[in-house]
């Protein structure tokens, strides 16, 4: 479990753990939890990390493999693909959502973060994002291709805030009857938006992965998830 400190980290067993955040120009705004890929903090999510700062975020990003692969980071092929997975199959989910939640509790006690805290994650991250939703108290919520979600959709009946999900229809990892599921749950839930990408495919809006990336999917995702993000966290 992560315990604030009151710097640029958060203790992880009484250690000091270092916790990237980047500042938005102002140097103070609503808070982002940013919930990584199973590639760890790669050049692609600093980049993510870096264009929500910019939109005026203070973005924190929590290192989710640090009990068993601290540091962790690999390249976007089949390789990296396949030694990713081999670190994510150590993963505990629980202490992982545990992590995510201390995150959201440590950026709402910084001075620079004002105006509330949300959550947005990619594969990986984005069934955290969703749990973290369902299980804590964030303000919004993002959820990008989470290979959990329709699995455990009746949570959604717990969320309270904004919360707006993106699938590929051509995922190969998420079966479209799986998104279809999050579809129909989603409609019958006030504060809940989804929006598929049909002809993109998993992580497609990761820019750094040739075998995943869609760029025009990808563009069309990030233009809803900011204009969602101006409506419901507003920097």
């Amino acid at each position: 479990m992560w315990t604030s400190t009151s710097g640029r980290g958060i203790a992880v067993d009484g250690v000091l753990t270092d916790l990237p955040t980047w500042l938005p120009p102002s140097g103070r705004g609503p808070g982002l939890v940013l919930v990584q890929e199973i590639f760890g903090l790669d050049d692609y999510l600093r980049s993510v990390a870096a264009e929500l700062a910019a939109e005026g975020y203070v973005v924190a990003v929590p290192e989710l493999f640090h009990r068993t692969a601290p540091g962790w980071s690999s390249s976007h092929d089949e390789a990296g693909v396949a030694a990713s997975m081999k670190v994510a199959s150590a993963f505990d989910p629980a202490l992982g959502l545990s992590d995510v939640l201390a995150t959201v509790a440590h950026l709402r006690a910084q001075p620079a973060v004002s105006g509330g805290v949300g959550v947005l994650g990619f594969c990986l991250g984005g069934s955290l994002a969703f749990a973290a939703a369902a299980a804590g108290d964030p303000d919004v919520a993002v959820s990008f291709y989470g290979s959990t979600v329709a699995g455990q959709i009746a949570d959604l009946a717990k969320i309270t805030c904004p919360i707006q999900f993106h699938f590929g229809g051509q995922d190969p990892y998420i079966p479209r009857a799986d998104v279809a599921v999050v579809e129909a749950a989603v409609a019958a839930h006030p504060g809940a938006e989804i929006h598929v990408q049909e002809d993109a495919g998993h992580a497609f809006h990761n820019n750094v992965a040739p075998m995943f990336h869609h760029p025009a999917a990808a563009a069309r995702a990030w233009a809803l998830t900011t204009a969602f993000l101006r409506r419901t966290l507003p920097a």
